[in-house]
């Protein structure tokens, strides 16, 4: 790994604390349906280390509770209504605090870049 891709990691991971807590479970629906559409998923993939980040993430906003808020979230039933929403690209209008981090962390220019010494 790239000394520039650990920034852009640690500003994934600083975007995901500034974030509501709709927008990160937003975030973390998002990447889990990327992450079930890879052909075989791998920890070097961007989508599982965005997943680990976000669950991190999560972890910390609710210590002790197993990701338990976001899967209360998940089954809220005001949320159904919105699911069709969930489908629109990352980058949408209604996705929000969401394309900050992701835009910081798809550019492809961080991965050619030489290691920081």
């Amino acid at each position: 790994m790239t000394g520039f891709a650990i920034v852009q990691e640690r500003a994934f991971a600083a975007a995901l604390e500034e974030m509501t807590d709709d927008e990160l479970f937003n975030l973390m629906r998002d990447l889990e349906m990327r992450g079930e559409a890879l052909d075989r998923p791998s920890p070097a993939d961007e989508i599982f280390a965005k997943l680990v980040l976000t669950e991190s993430a999560i972890e910390r906003r609710f210590p002790g509770q197993m990701l338990g808020p976001y899967k209360d979230w998940l089954r809220r039933p005001e949320r159904s209504k919105r699911r069709a929403d969930a489908r629109q690209p990352a980058g949408h209008a209604s996705a929000g605090g969401l394309h900050q981090a992701e835009s910081l962390f798809e550019r492809d220019d961080y991965r050619d870049a030489p290691a920081a010494a």
